[in-house]
């Protein structure tokens, strides 16, 4: 069977950018591109689980006609390597994610250069690793983060699927972790693409959005290599249970962005976040599901040159 997608017509738009080829700590090739004036304000962006560097499609084409945009694709996605597995030790965690994200800070920024950092879903999670692991890099790289439709920890409890009694909700939880493992790992095969596709759909965009974002997310899923999907779903699964990641070293200015449709990341996670940031800019809640960055793109556009504009004023001051 030959699956008809709907084409999303601003990332079919996108033109690559400038390439840089980044190593990661493991030596994990690590794919980013540069977009807007060689000179302009940098603005890096990390995208989430099974997307690529086209999912901030809309953000790229607003952000670069007057920033430097950087984004990157996390291993075992879009154009990055998919890591060898060595043994028993797992390529995939939060400590390879902070390192990632902080390889390609350190590949694109100059010395002494700043940049506002953004992050959606898994995107946020590795910037919040990041502060948690690289302190003094925070001070070093970062002007100002966005954290927009992510979480901290807890990951499954409030997911909006497989809905069972309060008292049940530990077999939930659990349940989900194994169907979100599975699901991430397997291979596209005739007879699972439908079923894939509608449940990727309830997951990342609400029930409002364009066709043409459901498709696209779901494109991104499907060509995402089942070993980047697996070991990324793994790792979250596994690492963020009850305890949250720390967020005492994100000391710089915070933009927090939600969704009240989000079925994946529910708006709780982004309302935590937003009460326990050190240093919170602005907290926005928007209508629509996961995908804020496709689902309700001028809105998140609109906060991050707010958050960018702030960070200039402050360098000029």
């Amino acid at each position: 069977m030959v699956l008809q997608l709907r084409r999303y017509e601003p990332a079919d738009a996108l033109r690559i950018g400038r390439v840089v080829d980044v190593r990661s700590s493991d030596g994990t090739r690590l794919h980013a591109e540069v977009f807007g004036p060689e000179d302009g304000y940098p603005i890096v962006l990390a995208h989430g689980i099974t997307c690529a560097i086209r999912v901030w499609a809309n953000q790229i084409a607003d952000l670069s006609t007057d920033y430097r945009v950087i984004a990157f694709d996390h291993r075992g996605h879009g154009r990055s390597e998919v890591p060898p597995r060595r043994g028993d030790r797992s390529n995939y965690s939060l400590d390879f994610l902070a390192a990632d994200l902080d390889a390609v800070l350190d590949a694109t920024l100059a010395p002494g250069e700043r940049a506002v950092i953004a992050g959606h879903s898994m995107g946020g999670i590795a910037i919040t690793s990041w502060a948690q692991r690289y302190p003094l890099r925070v001070k070093q790289c970062a002007d100002a983060v966005a954290l927009i439709n992510t979480t901290t920890g807890d990951l499954l409890r409030d997911v909006k699927f497989l809905p069972v009694p309060n008292a049940l909700s530990g077999g939930r939880v659990a349940a989900a972790g194994v169907l979100l493992k599975r699901l991430g790992a397997a291979p596209l095969v005739p007879g699972s693409i439908q079923q894939s596709r509608r449940f990727v759909r309830s997951l990342a965009v609400g029930r409002d959005a364009d066709p043409a974002i459901a498709d696209f997310v779901f494109e991104l899923f499907a060509t995402t290599p089942p070993a980047g999907r697996g070991g990324c779903a793994r790792m979250l699964v596994d690492s963020l249970g009850p305890k949250h990641i720390s967020l005492a070293n994100l000391t710089v200015p915070t933009l927090v962005i939600g969704s009240r449709g989000d079925r994946l990341l529910p708006i709780s996670a982004s309302r935590r976040i937003a009460k326990d940031a050190p240093n919170l800019a602005a907290f926005v809640e928007l209508s629509g599901g996961h995908c804020s960055n496709l689902e309700r793109p001028d809105e998140v556009n609109k906060h991050l040159r707010a958050l960018i504009e702030s960070v200039e004023r402050r360098i000029i001051a």
